[in-house]
């Protein structure tokens, strides 16, 4: 089944209220942004792979102070698969309490559900060097 535009809507919607939710500590939101069961990837950050949405909250509450003030996202892709899920493409960026900002992208697996579009899986990927994957 092709996604609509009201789709992307949605599913853009999605991938930019994680800041909103994240940056007020908002992490029961984060139920209607991801599935129960979300993989969460960040390795590439030293943090291994989280398993479930408990996990993930765990993880922001550990880091406490460390965590940055605002996330922003932009330059999202979608591109629909053929099992029906979207694969999402987007750049992100956090500042710290310090000023200091560092820069990401996040790769997500988006999953139609009983609910509405929902994230079944997000890999982030630090961008620490120019012109490189």
């Amino acid at each position: 089944m092709a996604i609509t535009a009201d789709d992307r809507i949605a599913i853009t919607d999605l991938i930019n209220s994680h800041g909103h939710l994240t940056d007020r500590g908002d992490f029961d939101g984060l139920s209607a942004l991801f599935t129960e069961d979300v993989v969460y990837d960040v390795s590439a950050l030293g943090s291994g792979t989280l398993v479930g949405l408990a996990a993930a909250r765990e993880a922001a509450l550990a880091l406490a102070d460390a965590n940055p003030v605002a996330h922003h996202v932009t330059n999202i892709v979608l591109r629909e698969t053929a099992d029906g899920t979207v694969n999402a493409l987007s750049k992100g960026f956090g500042v710290m309490a310090d000023g200091s900002t560092g820069s990401v992208t996040y790769e997500d697996t988006v999953e139609r559900t009983a609910v509405g579009w929902r994230i079944a899986h997000r890999v982030v990927r630090p961008r620490r060097t120019p012109l490189h994957d």
